[in-house]
């Protein structure tokens, strides 16, 4: 009996240079890419996401963007049915299915299935949990529903990380079974994957991710948040909790500094690499890769993959 097929994942920090390794990598090994980011899903959320080009997409197909309207809840169980059915459609062409971002709950989810407490969004409760996050002290309390309910996942949660605390009470009201007790067993899954990592040293990451901020501001960051804010979408939108759109609400508004928000922008994007990095430091079956010479990453990349691959083939005959 054959092994399962193979899907390739190309993770890392944000601004590590995951979409170039990526279109790269489908490029050479026939594939389709399928978007493996959180905020990249959102129609209408282009400059701030980073999301691939018309010119990219023209080159390879890809998947799972703008799949979701900006006012919508959504949420890892959402993602990860929509991304195996993606996957299957791939595989049954032939070709290989190749998930690039840096959203880990989304490629544990497609490694593991859904049993990490996948309860779908539910849009009510979540934007009644962001206006109680919105009013003074709200965060703190919201932080304390959660810890009555489930003190564990309240204990290694900020009472400032409010996206992760609101799916933890989300996941609760909606099973009534805390995130600490989900069944967290890895499921027999349909298919096999490769998580390759692309690791930056510190200085140079933050570098890159500086630059890449100036270059969201200089192609039109604000504008576009002010058009989403003008279109409809509310401020409290889980969208709209994204780095490089929570900070320039303010301004949009008339009651922030441009500057400063840049500078906000830049900060929590550091965070947020920091925490992506010792997200997948923590899992094992990551293959960490040094990104700094794109061209012996991609020679090393396109090894591993090929290999991995050629094993189901081998399996197979």
């Amino acid at each position: 009996m054959g092994k399962k097929p193979a899907v390739i994942a190309v993770a890392g920090p944000t601004a590590s240079g995951k979409s170039d390794l990526g279109l790269a990598l489908a490029r050479r090994l026939d594939g389709e890419i399928i978007c493996m980011d959180s905020m990249q899903i959102y129609r209408r959320m282009d400059i701030g996401t980073a999301k691939p080009t018309a010119q990219e997409r023209a080159l390879v197909p890809h998947h799972m963007l703008d799949v979701a309207d900006p006012t919508e809840a959504y949420a890892v169980a959402d993602y990860a049915v929509a991304a195996e059915r993606v996957i299957a459609e791939i595989l049954s062409r032939g070709r290989v299915p190749i998930l690039v971002g840096g959203t880990g709950l989304y490629l544990k989810a497609l490694m593991d299935g859904l049993s990490l407490g996948g309860a779908g969004g539910d849009e009510r409760l979540r934007a009644e949990l962001n206006a109680l996050a919105d009013e003074p002290g709200g965060k703190e309390r919201l932080h304390d529903r959660l810890a009555a309910v489930d003190p564990e996942t309240a204990a290694r949660l900020h009472p400032n990380d409010r996206r992760r605390v609101i799916r933890a009470i989300e996941v609760y009201e909606q099973t009534g079974v805390p995130m600490s007790r989900q069944n967290h067993a890895a499921q027999d899954r349909p298919f096999r994957v490769l998580p390759l990592a692309l690791e930056w040293p510190r200085d140079l990451l933050y570098a890159r991710l500086e630059a890449r901020v100036h270059r969201m501001m200089e192609a039109g960051l604000l504008r576009e948040v002010g058009a989403l804010l003008e279109s409809g979408v509310p401020p409290a939108a889980q969208s709209m909790q994204g780095i490089g759109y929570k900070e320039l609400i303010p301004v949009v508004m008339g009651q922030g500094d441009v500057d400063r928000a840049v500078w906000e922008i830049i900060v929590h994007t550091r965070h947020y690499a920091k925490r992506q990095g010792t997200w997948l430091r923590a899992e094992p079956r990551c293959v960490w890769l040094d990104a700094r010479d794109a061209d012996a990453l991609l020679a090393r990349a396109a090894s591993l993959a090929q290999a991995f691959l050629n094993d189901t083939k081998e399996q197979e005959q």
